[in-house]
């Protein structure tokens, strides 16, 4: 099987300071990557690489056999991704917001607005097509980001905390969602910090640190190597400093 996204010997710097260093990554049609990291690893650089929002960086990447910077309209095309910050017109409503997003990746109207009616209101947001989104909470203008990055169907869907805000019971939608789409044959690459939640969605893990890539493999693979343990401590071991080890007593001795 060829690899939808390729990603070889990739560097990037701002500065002085080098954020990814070598990162080698073939990811295949179907897999859910779980793609974590601390603060500062690289994963947001790599992210805004391969929506190709960054472009000044070494080494060479492919997505669906293009090489990126040589077609990099027709990448952008193929994916769908959804920010951890959801940037909105407020001003605008749900429907005339991804009326807009429908109309920049050339959607039928009227299969944009079937899909954007079917999809909100499978969030919950039914009543409020037609409501101004300087309204809405942090959770609803959440759901109205990641139907923005779902709307055009795409093959590859780059995900930044898309949980952000979602009250339980969109959680748990989104994470059926996302398994039904990698059945579907659909790419998803996850990037979050909520450790159980990239557990239970990823067939495939892979860890950053300091630019990076220290671990690569199923949750069972790396328990395998690391111990019969959770992710959240196989992160923690394979990432955390001394200093970082000993910060809550730190925090602790501040109240003494």
């Amino acid at each position: 099987m060829e690899p939808v996204i390729s990603l070889k010997n990739v560097y990037k710097s701002y500065g002085n300071k080098q954020v990814l260093k070598g990162i080698d990554i073939d990811i295949y049609p179907g897999q859910v990557i779980g793609y974590i990291g601390p603060n500062g690893a690289g994963k947001s650089t790599t992210v805004k690489i391969l929506c190709g929002l960054i472009t000044d960086f070494t080494g060479e990447v492919f997505v669906k056999n293009m090489n990126l910077r040589e077609n990099i309209t027709a990448v952008k095309a193929s994916i769908g991704y959804v920010p951890e910050l959801a940037e909105l017109y407020d001003v605008l409503t749900p429907v005339e917001f991804l009326s807009l997003v429908a109309e920049l990746y050339s959607l039928d109207p009227a299969i944009a607005m079937d899909r954007i009616t079917k999809m909100l209101t499978a969030f919950g947001l039914g009543n409020n097509l037609n409501d101004r989104m300087d309204t809405f909470s942090k959770g609803m203008r959440q759901k109205v980001l990641i139907t923005s990055g779902l709307l055009h169907n795409p093959d590859i869907i780059i995900l930044d905390e898309p949980l952000s805000g979602l009250d339980a019971n969109s959680v748990i939608i989104v994470k059926e969602l996302l398994g039904k789409l990698a059945k579907e044959g659909k790419t998803i690459f996850y990037c979050s910090h909520m450790m159980d939640i990239v557990e239970k969605v990823s067939d495939r893990i892979i860890l950053i640190n300091d630019g990076a890539v220290v671990a690569d493999g199923s949750i069972a693979e790396l328990r395998e190597k690391q111990g019969d343990q959770s992710l959240e401590k196989i992160f923690a071991q394979l990432t955390a400093s001394e200093s970082m080890s000993n910060a809550a007593d730190q925090l602790i001795n501040a109240f003494n």
